[in-house]
């Protein structure tokens, strides 16, 4: 058989599969995989460095299918090349519940599927931020550990949503040359051709954001084959514009929008059949063809073991370091490090911006866990998240620890989960609570996949002022704590902050938003607990002096509020309890008894955050006092505002007086 005639038959594999489990589920999208086999078909068996039965191997080129709709194309690859997990049981029972063949690539659901790529653009920007934790890893434990490629397959919907650029500018600006990025140029979208909305050289495009690109047929082996080499020893990323024909083969729909995302049927499924000749049954792959792509998931076995031993051989320290990161524990000293640095905040009572509280707590977790990595979109002297020992990452040097992302608040979340997901490393990044409406597709996408993403959010509420009600997040807090599987930590002073920021780097399977101050906040955690009381979601930070009438809820700056009015009520003779909530998710977590006893049953209950009353409901009761936003806020300064909207203690012990005279 000619080697043009193998690869033919091996990409035909891959269409037929497609297309056999679209038509079985009667749903999904053939076209992608009919007219991208040949890309995957050259880049799996001739270039891609993985080993099918260690799928988590740490050094393997990592494969990102950004077009997430085309998701068969990837299953197609997993079963044929053996993955275990992969079975044709699965193929069969494509987007049916239960399955691990979701219809789009699920992260976690199987070996092999990297990202989560639904929203189309995210996998594209999830791999800035794989192949720049490959170089950072890199710098860090040097070839014989570290040497790999990203690759992409993008389509038109992916360059075409805004993330793309941000997350092609900053890669260009890097200069990630291990990046390759395939784009399916099949010219059709959803409603028709892409003419219909776009007509963006893309080509020139990524040229200009300082990367490499060329066009080529992808229907062409070689041509395909000679692209990867190039791209393998160029100095920029690569993008591989590949012309291709969505659901190639088929009769009547191949290149037409009618090829996109629902099943073929059986005459045009027929139809491809004698197009490509192909005489199996559905879901029956030719005994030599399967048994080449078993060969294919084996042919990295020897790469792998060569690593393997290279590992074993290497410094007993770097080993143990590479390792320790690799599996996501933080150092043993962590814990203690953080104990001490608790204790000596309660000591020293500093008043300071919780985002300054996390700036210094940052200095001691960035000096005690080597791989974390910093970053902000464009806000680095708003949002303190920089310390002494992040230094800038340029496309000079990768060993440093900080990332400048620009005014890109949607690539950078979505490049600090590809970090994540590259293993080795904790990245986070900072801009303004307002803008997580910009980062929040990443946000949530971090929360379904289950990983230790950790988002930096400043300027947390009305009290950031002049900049007035464009930056001054209200509904933001309600809008977080509406995602599941996500932590919205809002510290009161720098303790709850340093233990914010332990939980968040604890938690390997929930993401982190933790929602800070501009204005100044006194120490109100004075006596030291070694215990984190953060990780409770909420607790009695002041007792009533006898039964308590009323107790009050309060997050962040509001909790000095809260402090302030139970000093007012209790001096007219109403015992009040103050309860700090810096994490309502984590509170909910907690067992009933606790909950009834922190929520208490004092006659009157009391919310005071800056922001709207959604969520709260479920602690204070829908007849519970709420003091806070019912709107946007203003322009003026701190001073003007809290009174202003009368989020005062005096304003909050009036209300309750009120009620309780009732």
């Amino acid at each position: 058989m000619s080697s043009r005639e193998q690869h033919d038959r091996m990409a035909n594999a891959i269409r037929f599969l497609a297309m056999d489990a679209v038509e079985k589920a009667n749903s999904g999208h053939p076209g992608l995989p009919m007219g991208c086999a040949d890309i995957a078909t050259v880049l799996f068996s001739r270039f891609l460095k993985f080993d099918a039965k260690a799928p988590h191997w740490a050094d393997r080129d990592r494969f990102i299918l950004s077009a997430g709709h085309g998701s068969m194309l990837l299953y197609s690859l997993l079963y044929l090349t053996g993955y275990e997990d992969m079975t044709i049981d699965q193929i069969k029972n494509f987007r049916q519940l239960g399955s691990k063949t979701a219809g789009h690539p699920e992260y976690g659901h199987a070996a092999g599927i990297e990202t989560t790529t639904g929203p189309l653009g995210q996998g594209l920007a999830n791999s800035v931020g794989f192949a720049l934790g490959e170089r950072i890893m890199n710098a860090a434990f040097g070839n014989d550990l570290v040497n790999h490629y990203t690759y992409v397959l993008a389509g038109d919907g992916c360059l075409m949503e805004g993330v793309s650029q941000e997350a092609i500018a900053l890669a260009g600006h890097l200069k990630l040359n291990k990046l390759i990025v395939f784009w399916d140029n099949n010219n059709i979208s959803i409603d028709g051709p892409v003419s219909l909305a776009d007509n963006t050289d893309q080509v020139a495009r990524f040229q200009a954001s300082g990367w490499n690109a060329s066009h080529i047929d992808g229907t062409d082996p070689e041509a395909i084959a000679y692209a990867i080499e190039a791209a393998r020893h160029s100095d920029k990323p690569t993008m591989i514009a590949c012309k291709t024909t969505i659901g190639f083969g088929a009769p009547t729909k191949a290149g037409t929008n009618k090829a996109h995302g629902s099943a073929l049927g059986p005459e045009e499924i027929a139809g491809a059949r004698k197009f490509f000749n192909w005489s199996s049954p559905p879901f029956e792959i030719p005994a030599d063809i399967l048994d080449a792509w078993r060969a294919v998931g084996k042919t990295g076995v020897k790469a792998r073991t060569d690593w393997e031993g290279r590992l074993a051989k290497a410094d007993a320290k770097l080993k143990g370091e590479f390792e320790r990161r690799i599996a996501g524990k933080l150092p043993e000293n962590f814990d203690a490090v953080l104990g001490d640095y608790k204790k000596k905040l309660s000591q020293d009572k500093p008043k300071v911006a919780t985002r300054k509280s996390s700036e210094m707590a940052l200095e001691v977790i960035n000096g005690t866990v080597p791989e974390t990595i910093g970053g902000s979109a464009d806000l680095t002297g708003s949002n303190n998240t920089k310390t002494s020992q992040t230094k800038n990452i340029t496309s000079d040097d990768y060993g440093q620890r900080y990332v400048h992302y620009g005014v890109r608040e949607h690539g950078m979340a979505a490049a600090i989960n590809g970090l994540t997901l590259h293993g080795g490393l904790i990245a986070y990044g900072g801009t303004f609570l307002c803008f997580s409406d910009y980062a929040r597709p990443s946000m949530r996408l971090a929360s379904l996949m289950g990983i230790r993403s950790i988002f930096v959010m400043t300027h947390d509420s009305i009290g950031l002022g002049e900049d007035g009600p464009t930056h001054q997040p209200v509904e933001h807090l309600a809008a977080l704590r509406a995602i599941p599987n996500h932590n919205v930590f809002r510290p009161a002073d720098a303790v709850e902050t340093a233990e914010c920021w332990q939980i968040a780097l604890e938690s390997e399977k929930t993401p982190s938003t933790l929602a800070l101050t501009r204005q100044n906040l006194p120490t109100v955690r004075t006596e030291f607990s070694a215990k984190n009381l953060s990780s409770q979601g909420a607790y009695e930070l002041a007792a009533a002096s006898g039964e308590a009438v009323v107790t009050i809820f309060a997050t962040g700056s509001e909790v000095e509020i809260a402090l302030g009015a139970r000093d007012l009520l209790e001096k007219h003779g109403h015992p009040t309890r103050v309860v700090s909530v810096p994490c309502f998710e984590l509170f909910d977590l907690q067992s009933d008894d606790y909950r009834k006893k922190t929520i208490g049953n004092a006659k009157v209950k009391v919310a005071i955050e800056a922001g709207i009353r959604q969520g709260w409901d479920h602690l204070i009761g829908t007849d519970g006092i709420f003091v806070g936003m019912h709107g946007f806020g203003a322009s003026g300064t701190i001073e003007q505002l809290y009174p202003h909207f009368g989020i005062t203690a005096d304003a909050a012990a009036k209300v309750v007086e009120a009620r309780l005279h009732k």
